[in-house]
């Protein structure tokens, strides 16, 4: 495949500082040696800035780092438009969790040109669908689905949205810290939500099954967000909003393994990796290794863990 790298140093969503040595951690674990080892070819673009705007205040007082956060949204919109035009797999390289406002919306833009349906599967121990009115944090690494979904409140602050993703074409799993306004929200829409509890009573497999099989039915594109804390901390330390009994390593490398074979993802986010809070770069090599499974590794592949 024709992979293109793009960095997307944001830190702004989150609440703790670091996410901006996300991508360069990424390229320090051998992303691109690895998926050029596995016979892609590999163009990385570098490290995208924000825009420079200019935000009205907001209603809500409790939100953080408003101009900026829209700022990487019409960036990467634009950035994640002309990479997935340009090649096979775009991966974007985090970043806290707000880089998707851009990084989604410009590939499902692609996929309305090509009239194909967008898919999304947001592997995640949070939803993050707030809207700016609803978020208490103020964290606008916590919006991003709202927004995503077309639901109102973003208008003139984030970029216009071209094309919304329809809530049956999404596959939430991992997800198990959800507040009472982001409850609601999910039970009203008929999106596909795997707790871990529901993980744990059917496992990864079976649940993921079914949404590929309704990706391939559509003839749709998929992206895959895959964020730090779908992770256990157990494995994978270095993010700054863990949430106790996440994936474990061979369910993680299992849903990645059936990605590949399933052959139906168009692009990926890596985010929220903080290696100010990492072990050795243990994490980032995880999610490489992650990777280097959605894209051809297969376990006679593998390395002997250094962990």
């Amino acid at each position: 495949m024709r992979c293109q790298i793009l960095g997307a140093p944001v830190e702004e969503g989150a609440s703790q500082l670091g996410c901006l040595m996300g991508p360069d951690a990424y390229r320090t674990a051998g992303l691109v040696n690895t998926l050029q080892d596995l016979g892609h070819t590999v163009e990385d673009l570098g490290n995208f800035a924000k825009d420079q705007i200019d935000v009205e205040p907001h209603a809500n007082s409790a939100l953080h780092n408003l101009p900026e956060v829209a700022g990487w949204a019409f960036s990467l919109q634009r950035a994640a438009l002309k990479a997935a035009q340009d090649c096979d797999m775009p991966i974007f390289l985090g970043g806290d969790h707000s880089l998707s406002i851009g990084t989604i919306s410009g590939v499902a833009e692609y996929a309305q040109q090509l009239d194909q349906p967008q898919f999304v599967l947001w592997l995640d121990a949070h939803p993050d669908m707030h809207t700016l009115n609803s978020t208490g944090s103020g964290n606008l690494h916590g919006t991003p689905f709202a927004y995503l979904l077309g639901l109102q409140g973003f208008e003139g602050i984030y970029p216009e949205l071209k094309a919304p993703i329809p809530a049956e074409n999404v596959c939430m799993m991992g997800i198990r810290s959800v507040n009472p306004a982001e409850r609601e929200r999910i039970q009203s829409l008929p999106m596909e939500v795997f707790d871990m509890r529901r993980i744990d009573e059917i496992g990864v497999g079976p649940a993921l099954r079914s949404f590929l099989e309704k990706v391939k039915a559509a003839n749709g594109r998929l992206h895959v967000s895959l964020d730090v804390d779908f992770l256990d901390a157990s494995i994978a330390p270095a993010v700054g909003t863990t949430v106790p009994g996440g994936a474990t390593f061979r369910e993680a490398h299992l849903i990645m393994e059936m990605l590949h074979e399933a052959k139906l993802v168009t692009s990926l986010d890596l985010v929220e990796l903080n290696p100010f809070l990492d072990e050795r770069g243990r994490t980032a090599q995880l999610m490489v290794d992650l990777c280097a499974s959605l894209m051809g590794r297969t376990v006679l592949d593998r390395p002997t863990s250094k962990f």
